[in-house]
């Protein structure tokens, strides 16, 4: 049985999406990283448009969550049911707009297929509690929608990083708008957007509206929009955070801080330099759980920087979409410039480079650290770039107290033979996430996935977290008839 193409008719060719397919303002190429060719031309939407789509979206918010908890999951069946029907080419697309490999593309269609699985079950699910009142009174505490949702996602996995706010945010009865980064508005926007279209979400419930910062800001300061989700930089964070702040919106932060892997002296010296390339170096290292700090014992650290420096030399660069790759492009020349200019620092500073340090158009070599420490670029911010940072310590609390230093870190890792040992030094991290006996680039579409200080703040969404994420809780009392007062 032959599949109907889902990206032939490219409805977003110079459109965007807010009440249909409409014809946009301004327009941008989108530019495949590995080729330098142009993907598709797709509208851009103006500040002036999220105003509109902000109306619009919280007039279709009220009848959406008012419709019928199993017409509501019915459509986010029917939108798994579309991503798993053209899985090959939506996850080709998806390698191609982001300049992955063809595993990671499919990594992210497959958990779109989850994440619309997951939202099915939730408008069939209990929410709220009955509490406790005096006789002849019925006292509820029950989960209602904050209204309008804005969505503001990044390029490294865009389709996972959109769809894991959009699916839950409407199973929870939002509304949502999205502003996805200009450079991947395709596979963060364009395509979940036509597949809930297909899927019979109602027309207005969600807007896809690519653009710059100032869109961005237009979304975050609009009345109509009560909360806003931003995945992306520290530095951008921050600003999001203190406008939601100055209009009093909940905001749910999911930034970067350096993750941290320990490999203790019992390791397996193999096994433990197998993790700590992929933990670095997939996705070229464009992974907010990226092992940015690998803390290795000093007893076996220059073996496991031997063993490294092999691997870097073998592993295959190249255009993930065109075979056996497994290091692609980074983004654009912004990106590999901010990269190198980290790695050169550091190397400037006493950081010793074992591998890699090197570039050809956006391919960047996976690069090898040695002897790197604080206050390097390297160990104090997120590369975002496949290096891997080796940090040498002596004893376990020496590994804690580097891992720890920052102002937070959205995942951690420890390797050793002794899992007591490992889970009494992972217990010290900070971090949001902790993996004993793994590297740090973990994910589930089941688990609440958030960070302290500047990895987030504070907030998780995923899993069990979705309900508190995105609806608030609402006490309703009933009584059988008004009766009156002493005043």
């Amino acid at each position: 049985m032959t599949t109907t193409s889902l990206l032939q008719a490219a409805p977003w060719r110079e459109h965007v999406f807010s009440g249909g397919w409409r014809e946009a303002s301004a327009a941008a190429d989108v530019v495949e990283p590995a080729t330098g060719e142009t993907l598709v031309r797709v509208g851009l939407a103006s500040p002036g448009d999220v105003a509109g789509a902000a109306q619009a979206a919280a007039a279709a918010q009220q009848s959406w969550a008012a419709m019928a908890p199993r017409e509501r999951a019915a459509v986010f069946h029917r939108a798994a049911a579309l991503f798993q029907q053209h899985f090959d080419e939506l996850a080709l697309y998806v390698t191609r707009e982001t300049g992955g490999i063809l595993p990671k593309g499919q990594h992210e269609v497959r958990e779109a297929v989850a994440f619309c699985q997951i939202a099915a079950a939730m408008p069939l699910q209990a929410q709220g509690q009955v509490l406790p009142a005096t006789p002849g009174r019925l006292s509820l505490a029950r989960r209602v929608p904050h209204g309008v949702i804005g969505v503001i996602s990044p390029f490294n996995f865009p389709l996972v990083l959109t769809l894991r706010v959009v699916a839950p945010a409407l199973a929870a009865g939002n509304a949502v708008i999205v502003k996805p980064d200009p450079r991947t508005p395709v596979s963060g926007g364009f395509l979940i957007a036509r597949i809930f279209e297909l899927a019979g979400l109602p027309a207005g419930v969600l807007h896809v509206l690519p653009g710059g910062a100032e869109v961005g800001e237009a979304l975050v300061t609009d009345p109509q929009v009560a909360m806003i989700s931003f995945t992306g930089s520290v530095g951008v964070g921050r600003h999001i955070g203190q406008l939601a702040g100055q209009h009093l919106k909940k905001v749910s932060l999911e930034l970067g801080g350096s993750n941290s892997l320990i490999v203790l002296d019992d390791a397996d010296l193999d096994i433990a330099a197998s993790n700590i390339a992929w933990g670095a170096w997939l996705h070229q290292g464009q992974i907010c759980m990226a092992s940015n700090r690998v803390l290795v014992h000093a007893a076996i650290a220059p073996a496991i920087a031997e063993r490294l420096v092999a691997k870097a030399r073998q592993l295959p660069v190249g255009n993930g979409a065109t075979g056996q790759v497994a290091i692609g492009p980074l983004i654009d020349a912004r990106q590999r410039d901010r990269v190198h200019a980290a790695v050169m620092a550091s190397v400037q500073a006493g950081a010793r480079l074992l591998a890699g340090g090197q570039y050809e158009q956006l391919f960047y070599q996976p690069t090898v650290l040695a002897g790197v420490r604080p206050g390097m670029p390297t160990f104090d911010h997120e590369t975002f770039g496949p290096v891997v940072n080796l940090v040498s310590f002596q004893t376990d609390e020496e590994a804690v107290a580097l891992a720890n230093l920052g102002q937070g870190g959205l995942a951690a890792g420890v390797i050793s033979a002794s899992v007591g040992r490992a889970l009494a030094l992972g217990r010290q991290l900070r971090a949001g996430m902790v993996h004993i006996n793994d590297q740090t680039v973990n994910d589930d579409a089941v688990n609440p996935f958030g960070g302290p200080g500047i990895a987030g703040n504070g907030s998780s969404h995923g899993g069990p977290g979705d309900w508190e994420q995105f609806s608030t809780w609402q006490w309703l009392t009933v009584k059988d008839a008004a009766t009156p007062f002493p005043f």
